[in-house]
């Protein structure tokens, strides 16, 4: 069963809306309803990578008219099964444009219209509108009734072929003298029998050596002597095998001297070398080149990365001498629209190869194909109806409609600033009675992708900005997992801050071992942070696939149970298609599993930190790609192996690296 249906004008406008529950009305006229959240997180900011929106519960599907600027939209609950929705916005968008396309041809125009008269002609229109629709609902019911219909009889159709009736009983007939009606074994059959029986025989006689060494006379006495028993295998040999004692290291004739094991000591903490490994350590910890910078007020700041092309290229050819400049070439973009020269109005045949070939340049810098279509998609429908002049114009006009997609896909709605939202809460006034609470950030995503290594940069950056930091080690599961983190902790506290020896004291690492609860033990850490005076607790994960539901689980539960501040996920530069499916999965299962829990509301990821970015060059069509299906900004991305090597992103600079040739 439905829940809402309505028509709508891209400027605002709501021509028809019907809804079909009293608690579907009442959502439909609030700011929080699927259809405003559709029309604002979807349409309006261009993230459409679905056939279907999902919010809330609730199912979205929607169609336009580009000619008269119509959005046709059906929402219904989440959990049912409509197989005639499709079918209900075809026919719903044809009908209405059989009935009303006078009334509504008139309509778009006077909205477009300019001067004193148009608020007039609006109001006419409207009203006229309004009358012509009086006979919609009718249509709408009968043509809802028969779709309704329809899906019912195909169900029934598919439970009657699901259930086929009993096979009529065989008579009985007299036994046949014909022997080449008698049922008939092949080789291979014969062939598959006789090695079961020799498997059994097998099996047999290792359980019956079992049971008589283990079981004593009883044993013996059930399975046999085990006289007659084959061997197991072919290559299985009767006499006892001897085993074979390690091997003792050689050191020589006589016995080793202390020099000798001096000499084989490699531990850190031996005494007179401590300040050689110290200082190997910091130049293997700590890139020069990539430190970031500080502001006026102190505050440390991350590099922004920078897209360099060809930088050799262009060096050598200014210092070429007595060859006059050449101006720089229009690209391959620029060459897909060389066919569309003279003035003209686009039309979408026109631009078909075009933009078929804007998807095949946007897949070889990485975008996941189904972004990629979308994005073409949003720009064709920009480009439809342009009137073009000239060639140069042409490649202007797509270059402009493209970048201007991929500038409002990929800007933030929400701040970046992650020192800004950290300092906000640690300075928020409390009551006497309370005690301030941390800022907890949780990292999650798949395995490999280096969620501890960046961890351990962001840290880096939160030491150098004077903030005590917190490492909770909630990775329970793999080996070395806080072995891993306790390394990273002692690294951390040999750099200095603002010219000081070390940060001894403002790093730490909270750790229970291995198989224990994850969000027990993130809660523990939360509450030691919050008594031992910390300002930022990062919590470390265990990877997990998008698809193991049991692990999803745990890691939602975690979420319900701390409610951290910033949830953000650890993807990989190189993920390409893949992106989509695991941040589709992980957001959706954070959001359903946590507020399943009955923690409220359910959590989704807060942004996202993108791994191994110095590996793809200019291919950076992941954070399109992950931006566009979570709508969340990338807070860093990480381009090296020292705590410095942690970059911020620059919208434009990622818009000429995707536009780049």
């Amino acid at each position: 069963m439905l829940d809402h249906c309505s028509i709508s004008h891209r400027g605002g406008i709501v021509l028809w809306s019907r809804s079909f529950t009293p608690e579907a009305a009442h959502i439909a006229s609030s700011s929080a309803s699927p259809v405003n959240s559709l029309i604002r997180e979807a349409l309006i900011e261009g993230r459409t990578t679905d056939e279907k929106y999902e919010k809330d519960g609730y199912a979205v599907k929607w169609t336009f008219f580009n000619d008269l600027e119509l959005i046709f939209v059906v929402a219904y609950q989440r959990i049912l099964q409509l197989t005639y929705v499709d079918d209900l916005l075809f026919a719903l968008k044809k009908l209405f444009l059989k009935y009303f396309e006078p009334f509504l041809t008139t309509f778009v125009a006077s909205l477009h219209a300019v001067g004193s008269a148009r608020a007039a002609a609006a109001d006419l229109t409207i009203g006229s509108l309004a009358r012509a629709l009086e006979g919609w609902n009718a249509i709408f019911d009968r043509l809802l009734c028969e779709l309704e219909d329809k899906a019912a009889q195909d169900r029934k159709s598919r439970l009657r072929s699901a259930v086929r009736p009993p096979p009529p009983p065989l008579e009985d007939t007299p036994p046949s003298d014909d022997q080449s009606t008698d049922p008939s074994l092949s080789v291979e059959t014969l062939q598959d029998e006789q090695q079961i029986a020799r498997n059994v025989q097998a099996l047999k006689n290792r359980l019956r050596g079992r049971g008589g060494r283990r079981g004593g006379r009883s044993g013996r006495a059930e399975l046999g002597n085990g006289r007659d028993s084959l061997p197991s295998s072919d290559s299985e040999s009767p006499a006892k095998r001897k085993t074979k004692t390690k091997v003792q290291r050689k050191w020589g004739n006589e016995a080793p001297t202390e020099t000798d094991m001096a000499s084989l000591d490699f531990s850190s903490d031996k005494q007179g070398a401590g300040v050689e490994v110290g200082s190997h350590d910091l130049q293997a910890l700590v890139d020069q080149s990539s430190l970031g910078t500080r502001s006026r007020d102190g505050m440390y700041e991350v590099k922004d990365w920078e897209f360099v092309r060809d930088a050799d290229s262009a060096i050598a050819s200014a210092l070429r001498p007595g060859e006059p400049p050449v101006a720089p070439p229009l690209g391959a973009l620029g060459s897909l629209f060389a066919r569309l020269t003279g003035s003209k109005v686009l039309g979408e045949q026109d631009l078909k190869p075009v933009l078929e070939g804007m998807k095949q340049h946007l897949m070889k810098k990485n975008v996941a194909m189904e972004i990629a279509d979308k994005v073409c998609e949003g720009v064709g429908e920009s480009l439809i109806g342009k009137k073009v002049g000239g060639f140069q114009t042409i490649n202007a006009a797509v270059r402009m409609a493209l970048s201007t997609s991929l500038t409002r896909i990929l800007t933030p709605k929400t701040s970046t600033d992650l020192l800004l939202s950290i300092r906000t809460k640690l300075s928020s006034p409390l009551a006497s009675t309370q005690q301030r609470m941390p800022y907890s950030i949780a990292f999650v995503g798949v395995n490999g992708v280096g969620k501890s290594t960046n961890l351990s940069k962001v840290c880096f950056w939160l030491i150098q900005n004077g903030l005590r930091v917190l490492i909770a080690a909630c990775d329970t599961f793999r080996s070395g997992a806080v072995e891993q983190l306790r390394v990273h902790v002692r690294n951390l506290s040999m750099l200095g801050v603002n010219g000081a020896a070390d940060s001894k004291g403002r790093v730490e690492l909270f750790e229970r071992g291995y198989g224990k609860d994850a969000a027990g033990i993130a809660r523990e850490a939360i509450s030691y942070a919050k008594d031992n005076d910390f300002d930022v607790v990062l919590i470390d994960t265990a990877g997990r696939m998008q698809d193991n539901e049991p692990l999803m689980r745990a890691l939602a539960k975690l979420v319900a149970v701390n409610n951290p501040d910033k949830i953000i996920f650890v993807g990989e530069a190189l993920v390409g298609n893949e992106a989509v499916d695991q941040l589709t999965k992980f957001d959706r299962a954070l959001r359903d599993f946590s507020s399943a829990s009955g923690a409220g509301k359910g959590r989704g990821i807060d942004g996202m930190l993108v791994t191994k970015w110095d590996t793809v060059d200019d291919k950076v069509g992941a954070a399109l790609s992950m931006t566009y299906v979570t709508g969340q900004p990338i807070i860093f991305v990480g381009c090296g192996q020292t705590y410095t090597d942690l970059r911020q992103l620059r919208v434009g600079n990622v818009v000429q690296a995707i536009l780049g040739d």
